[in-house]
């Protein structure tokens, strides 16, 4: 009696703990992608407060941020090592841990030129770990057959949103930046490694091309092309719409930042949505329809006799540009880690091109024109995605 009593008790244990496991894991990669975001966030918020420490210009400014899209386009070496040694799971550690780690070098930094450094590495660390969070998700995607990229890049920017708030505070508060990054970095690197015991083992290294840079062949180069438009066009909202509402309708400086609020947030509700959408329109058609609602919204916003409509065409556009660059993410990853590395890396370069082309727009023709030719960029974002194949 003693043993069929028993009996039930050791086998339900361990199929406890396997549901609680498998129940883990289904929460680790929203922790790390919710992450991401919120440090990316935290840095972007205290932007302003860095400069005025350095006593920064404007000019050197745009160059201490060209770093950060420079150290993303040089990365792959560093992701690409990582991924074939280590495989996904283990880089998200080691290029997270890094990444903080930078995070306060940045706040730290005692002039411009350390401060340039600091975010040259930044887009480095940052790159490794985007690269290698979107390569998991991937496989994920794969093995569950389900997509949930959307939702994914929507956590992130759900992160960004409250790193960015929580910038704000700060900076409200009189906290100087060091002081800052060294209180967040300790909580986010317990939540890293959360996340990190909580995702599923991949099986050691990913086969990836050792090469010192590497761009999108044969199919893949239309995705590579989405990548770069689509970096380019979000870049340059998030640079200089505000500019736009305060130079255009001379909107004022509590009400200019809700340019890149209103596109956000209606990004972020867009992206939550998104895999439901792609499970019943498909990916090529959300991409190709959205690009074309973004030229509507940017148009409406340059012809808005306001800026108060302004903003709802900035709104417009989030909503139309959000899916994106989830569903070419996953395309790519869907070909394997040498495929997103590569579309990763000519995306890179478009946010690295994106600001200073816009911003020579608007110096020889103004912010009005720069705003309507971002409207044509997202034109030409509708005619390459119509054309992907791999955009399924």
């Amino acid at each position: 009696m003693q043993n069929t009593v028993s009996l039930p008790t050791t086998i339900s244990a361990p199929r406890g703990l396997s549901a609680v496991r498998v129940q883990a894991q289904q929460f680790s990669l929203p922790v790390l992608f919710a992450l991401f975001g919120m440090i990316m966030g935290s840095w972007a918020g205290r932007i302003p407060a860095l400069a005025a420490g350095v006593n920064v210009s404007h000019s050197a400014l745009s160059m201490v941020l060209l770093c950060g899209g420079l150290g993303a386009v040089v990365s792959y070496p560093i992701s690409s090592f990582l991924m074939s040694r280590f495989g996904a799971r283990k880089t998200i550690l080691v290029s997270g841990l890094a990444l903080l780690a930078v995070l306060v070098s940045i706040g730290m930094a005692p002039n411009v030129s350390r401060l340039m450094m600091a975010v040259l590495m930044l887009g480095i660390t940052a790159s490794t770990f985007d690269v290698a969070m979107n390569s998991a998700a991937t496989r994920r995607e794969k093995q569950s057959g389900k997509s949930e990229m959307s939702r994914l890049h929507g956590l992130a920017c759900a992160g960004g949103l409250i790193g960015a708030t929580l910038g704000s505070f700060m900076a409200s508060n009189k906290i100087a930046p060091a002081q800052h990054f060294i209180m967040l970095v300790g909580p986010l690197a317990v939540i890293l490694w959360m996340g990190f015991t909580m995702l599923e083992a991949d099986g050691g290294g990913e086969k990836v091309a050792k090469k010192a840079f590497v761009l999108p062949r044969g199919p893949l180069v239309l995705l590579g092309l989405l990548g770069f438009l689509g970096s380019m066009a979000e870049g340059s909202i998030a640079d200089w719409s505000g500019l736009f509402l305060k130079e255009h309708f001379g909107a004022s400086d509590g009400l200019a930042p809700l340019a890149l609020s209103s596109f956000s947030v209606m990004m972020l509700m867009s992206r939550m949505v998104g895999d439901k959408l792609k499970e019943r329109f498909g990916a090529q058609r959300l991409v190709t329809f959205g690009a074309l609602v973004a030229a509507c919204g940017l148009m409406f916003a340059v012809l808005s006799p306001n800026a108060y409509f302004a903003l709802g065409g900035f709104a417009i556009a989030g909503v139309g540009l959000a899916l994106l660059f989830p569903f070419v993410f996953s395309a790519a990853g869907a070909q394997g880690p040498t495929a997103l590395a590569a579309v990763a890396s000519m995306a890179y370069s478009g946010s690295l091109m994106g600001p200073p082309a816009i911003g020579a727009v608007a110096h020889f023709v103004g912010m009005q024109a720069a705003i309507a030719y971002v409207g044509g960029l997202s034109l030409v974002i509708a005619l390459v995605a119509c054309r992907t194949r791999l955009l399924k």
